[in-house]
């Protein structure tokens, strides 16, 4: 399986399942971005990215959305199998460096359960 393909499993982009989520997730808020995970089998998880029009222009959006998908990439192998997450990015996030993002987007996920416990 080539890494494009093993990549595009990782996103959830189905309608259904997105609303889904967002009808029986748990909700989780930071300051930069608020997220909600719900359980739905034990297939390697998934993560949607939600960036609404009240973000700002296209390109704001579109570049949240970069950042976002950057960051579930880095940390997609230890996230706990099964779970759908949908991640709302706020504005604040643009203006964070990246390695501060990394940080905060890992320590929210360990906070809630979703990442793997590290065995080090």
């Amino acid at each position: 399986m080539s890494k494009q393909q093993g990549q595009k499993g990782i996103f959830l982009r189905a309608s259904r399942d997105i609303e889904t989520v967002k009808r029986h997730g748990r909700r989780i808020s930071t300051t930069i971005f608020n997220l909600m995970a719900y359980k739905m089998d034990d297939a390697p998880s998934r993560v949607g990215i939600i960036v609404g029009r009240r973000f700002g222009n296209a390109v704001r959006r579109n570049r949240a959305k970069r950042v976002f998908r950057d960051l579930v990439r880095h940390l997609h192998q230890d996230f706990v199998p099964g779970q759908a997450v949908l991640v709302f990015p706020k504005q604040e996030a643009l203006l964070q460096p990246f390695a501060e993002l990394m940080r905060l987007w890992e320590a929210s996920l360990q906070r809630v359960h979703l990442l793997r416990p590290r065995s080090d």
